[in-house]
């Protein structure tokens, strides 16, 4: 299946599982906990379920929170697969700050070349694909009119609008080479990020700090609104897959913080290393 296909597949996907979390997030629910003492909501479920009806048409292999126990002697065979998070921020869920998101990646013998996120408060759309670049997206009448489309798929020319209406990634370009934008977790702060925002005040002469959760912070970096962005705190695969992919897409890079290589996918341990994402010309 041709990677445009594919994008639309997981554009649909995103939007339908969103406007099911808003569902959700506009209600009384309950909050349980998982062996590891993260948070799940029933969004979480309801979100995981849309995405594996939509995306299983793919005949694809799905990769994703809500159904990470799958054995690495299964998944080393993979060299194509989607890697899924159906709500990603669920502490930002939780906290009702509006800040979470659905993330779809397809990644392809490591590497993340699709990605989608979307932001169901905001209606607005991240998405990439290898050869059509990064894209920006918000409008919240066609989202709607494509979550709404329950017994059919939507048609080309529903996307071909989302793309005549989006806007190509990076919006901005840094000028000022005397200050740097950091953007980091609004929830997961570490000591190694302090430290690493200490050094660059004396690197900088003026140095900005935003906060911000779940995979928003890869497209702050990919749309230019931040020049880099250190993880130093633990993520998943599905964390980052989408983000990366959009963030690469759009210029910028995605790399492991004591390598220098590119994160990969699909490893046998799906906990990431530390990684930063930055675009080259802003180092």
């Amino acid at each position: 299946m041709e990677i445009e296909k594919l994008l639309h597949e997981s554009i649909d996907a995103a939007i339908k599982a969103g406007l099911a979390i808003l569902d959700v997030y506009y209600s009384d629910y309950s909050v349980e906990y998982k062996s590891d003492d993260s948070p799940l909501t029933i969004a979480d479920q309801r979100a995981h379920d849309i995405i594996s009806e939509i995306l299983g048409k793919t005949n694809i292999p799905i990769l994703s929170e809500e159904g990470r126990n799958i054995d690495y002697a299964e998944r080393k065979k993979w060299d194509t697969l989607w890697v899924v998070d159906p709500l990603d921020g669920t502490k930002e869920f939780i906290k009702r700050n509006d800040e979470f998101t659905v993330n779809i990646a397809l990644v392809k013998n490591n590497t993340p070349v699709l990605g989608v996120i979307f932001v169901p408060v905001t209606s607005t759309l991240y998405f990439a694909a290898e050869g059509l670049g990064a894209w920006k997206f918000n409008d919240s009448d066609l989202v709607n009119r494509i979550g709404k489309m329950v017994f059919q798929k939507p048609e080309p020319e529903i996307f071909e609008m989302v793309l005549s209406r989006s806007v190509t990634l990076p919006l901005k370009v840094r000028t000022d080479e005397a200050s740097c934008r950091i953007v980091g977790s609004r929830s997961h702060s570490t000591p190694e990020l302090e430290a690493y925002v200490n050094q660059k005040k004396k690197e900088y002469p003026a140095v900005g700090f935003l906060s911000a959760g779940s995979s928003l912070k890869f497209c702050l970096v990919a749309e230019g609104e931040a020049d880099i962005y250190p993880r130093l705190g633990p993520t998943m695969e599905w964390d980052t897959a989408a983000g990366q992919a959009i963030a690469e897409q759009s210029g910028c890079q995605v790399l492991c913080w004591d390598t220098g290589a590119p994160l990969a996918y699909n490893r046998e341990d799906l906990l990431n290393p530390y990684f930063v994402v930055s675009r080259p010309e802003n180092e």
